[in-house]
């Protein structure tokens, strides 16, 4: 036991040594007023005052027989660390940025070094060296003290004491299976396994250490996948961050909750399956809705198995994925781990028929049923059997519009749009906001009093000079009436982020007004509910709109379309009630540039191939720089423009009266069925409980 305790004594003296360098270096010193705002500084000495109180633990406990003082304290302490390292990491690219410099010139708000480089070096040298000394204190823990280890963790020598490595792996793995910083096409074939540590780890843990694990993948995976957040808007990734560690506790809890429930069920298999597909779509609705890193999105260039999208929408692509990664799990479970305690599931090999007869029936269905269909579909859906084709130009300027010289944008549109009308297409399709200046309200005013009355006239001209049909992103907005506190009537402007259609004589044929907003960063409906976030939002530069309530199908003489723009081509309900409404073709406008990088938007699109499939209808995406392109009906990527170049594409677009697909006319039905299965899962754990008290 003395042994035991100086080593522990050791171990708190390393703690205690690593903290006083982070908190006391004169170097570190000088570097927090760089980066750390009060906010943030509260929340470092806070991590500090963790590491103190894990060393006070090693140093004052009498005896060594703690695992929450030996094991899971120190894996807390480590995940809450990570979190904000990450954070900090991701966060600094703000730095480089010009309009964020701009910010922290004029408010004082945020202090942010002028280099993202010396910024991350900050961030590292805050974080890594307590990461460091607690990674090695949970390795050495788990080494010296086995037994313990094995009396906490579970008679597993692998899943259950290494438990925590094995969630960051599936953490790591999820992420990559996208496109990621590590590849831009990203690994679909992990997507496969990507979840088979988790599971295992989940298998052999108590129940609030699988909450723990589960929310704790959670979070991680959802920074790593999204990044690029971190220089969307300044207040994006926090507030992704929060919500999606609410999300995973809220889903983990009954999740695991019914997966222990179901031990010794060879229903067992369907719990992760049945419940993650109802987490993804609950999360994909409302206001808070972003469906990014659905497990089946990874599959987009799996072209045979996609098609079953048609029938269910991306959300049975999910299920087949997670039900692999579950049935594996089963696998190894059984094979190699048959005679763990307390686990009536494992050594049972009869368990197993159930999960892999369901597992390939419907992965050999879909891919069967898929391939039958792409066969038929190459000669069927081709220009030669179309009804009409239509020739569209997509303009890809290159930059951000609202980040630039707004004449210069207008000049770069103007010299693609001219090279592309050598082609004669019969639409011209441009980007979110690509002109930026308010047209109906700019118009209304004196072109030598104002500039941007000038640039609005210089654009009505040039789009009459045309003769042709013009697409463009832009702002507007309405005027409404209202009774202020006072009974006192007022006029208030509500602004609108729209895409209008022009005729070839100019005029303004049709406006479509941006539905469904990014929260908190385009949209918060609040204000006057939640007043302080509001004002939060208003101070970190963030500009609201307001939503539009109808879906508009433009007409065109030869075929109709509408243009969900930006994310909401994300959205597989939103993309169908166009459809239903009439849509023939989709048009996405959207402006990626903002990223500066390919993930976002290859992840961006990745997400809408899945639309043509679901719909069956062609997809086009005009875009500030990002991914301008033409996806058929099939999924198919037809043609695509550079990243991060000044382009146009010239796309044949065949137009055809395809028949409603069944996710088209049903919608969501399948996550609808997995709430029921739920429900019924629910039924039977608590019937479980009932008769396991009785008898």
């Amino acid at each position: 036991m003395k042994k035991r305790v100086s080593i522990l004594q050791l171990l708190a003296i390393m703690i205690i040594i690593t903290v006083l360098l982070e908190a006391g270096l004169p170097f570190l010193k000088q570097l927090k007023g760089l980066s750390q705002g009060f906010l943030f500084g509260i929340l470092y000495s806070g991590i500090l005052l963790l590491y103190i109180l894990e060393a006070v633990f090693f140093l004052l406990r009498k005896s060594a027989r703690s695992s929450f003082i030996l094991f899971y304290f120190p894996e807390i302490v480590f995940i809450i660390t990570l979190l904000f390292f990450m954070f900090s990491y991701i966060f600094a690219s703000n730095a480089n940025m010009d309009y964020v410099q701009r910010f922290i010139a004029s408010s004082g708000k945020l202090n942010l070094a002028l280099d993202t480089h010396v910024e991350r070096i900050h961030s590292s040298l805050q974080f890594l060296p307590l990461l460091a000394v607690n990674f090695i204190i949970m390795i050495f823990l788990r080494l010296r003290f086995k037994i313990l280890s094995a009396e906490a963790f579970g008679r597993n020598p692998v899943f259950g004491r290494w438990a925590i490595f094995w969630v960051l792996a599936s953490g790591f793995l999820y992420t990559v299976s996208f496109p990621s910083f590590i590849s831009l096409y990203g690994f679909p074939y992990i997507a496969w396994v990507s979840l088979v540590p988790l599971f295992l780890v989940i298998r052999f843990s108590s129940f609030r250490r699988a909450v723990f694990y589960g929310v704790s993948f959670g979070i991680i995976q959802t920074m790593l996948t999204n990044y690029w957040l971190g220089t969307f808007q300044l207040l994006s990734l926090q507030v992704v961050s929060i919500f999606y560690l609410i999300f995973y506790l809220l889903f983990m809890i009954p999740a695991v909750w019914m997966f222990r429930i179901f031990k010794g069920s060879p229903l067992r298999f369907l719990v992760f399956p049945v419940s993650w597909v109802l987490f993804d779509f609950l999360r994909s609705s409302g206001f808070l809705g972003y469906p990014w890193g659905m497990l089946g999105v990874s599959q987009y260039g799996f072209s045979a198995l996609i098609q079953s999208a048609s029938i269910t929408g991306v959300w049975g692509i999910t299920f087949v994925v997670i039900l692999a990664n579950s049935v594996i799990s089963e696998i190894i479970d059984v094979t190699l781990f048959p005679k763990v305690p307390n686990q009536p599931f494992s050594g049972k090999k009869k368990y197993l028929m159930p999960g892999v007869i369901t597992f390939i029936s419907l992965f050999m269905v879909s891919v069967i049923g898929g391939s039958v269909y792409l066969a038929y579909g190459s000669r069927k859906n081709g220009p030669a059997n179309s009804e009409r084709v239509v020739r569209v130009a997509l303009i890809q300027q290159n930059s951000d519009p609202r980040k630039n010289d707004y004449e210069d944008t207008f000049r770069r549109l103007v010299r693609l749009t001219n090279e592309s009308m050598k082609y004669k297409p019969d639409l011209v399709a441009w980007s979110e906001t690509a002109f930026v200046p308010n047209i109906r309200r700019w118009s209304k005013y004196d072109p030598d009093k104002y500039p941007l009355a000038k640039l609005v006239k210089q654009f009505l001209a040039y789009q009459k000079s045309l003769n042709e049909w013009l697409l463009t992103g832009n702002d507007d907005y309405t005027l409404v009436k209202e009774k202020d506190s006072s009974g006192k009537i007022k006029t208030e402007r509500l602004d609108f982020n729209a895409s209008i259609l022009f005729s070839p004589d100019g005029r303004r044929v049709a406006t479509y007004h941006k539905i469904r907003l990014v929260p908190f960063t385009e949209s918060f409906p609040y204000k006057k509910q939640f007043p302080f976030i509001y004002n939060l939002l208003i101070n970190f530069d963030v500009y609201l709109w307001e939503p539009g309530k109808k879906r508009v199908v433009f007409k065109h003489p030869k075929f109709k379309f509408s243009t969900p723009i930006c994310f909401e081509d994300a959205f597989p309900q939103d993309v169908r009630k166009f459809v239903l409404a009439g849509a023939e073709v989709i048009i996405n406008i959207s402006n990626d540039y903002w990223s500066l990088t390919r993930i976002e938007a290859k992840q961006h699109f990745i997400n809408s191939i899945f639309r043509t499939v679901e719909n069956r209808r062609p997809l086009l995406r005009s875009t500030a720089s990002g991914v301008t392109a033409y996806v058929d009906i099939r999924g198919k990527v037809i043609k695509q423009a550079p990243y991060y170049k000044q382009a146009f594409l010239i796309v044949d677009v065949p137009i055809k009266k395809e028949n409603t697909t069944l996710y088209t006319r049903y919608g969501d039905w399948f996550p609808y069925l997995m709430l029921f299965m739920v429900i019924l899962f629910s039924v039977f754990a608590l019937k479980c409980i009932i008769v396991r008290k009785n008898g």
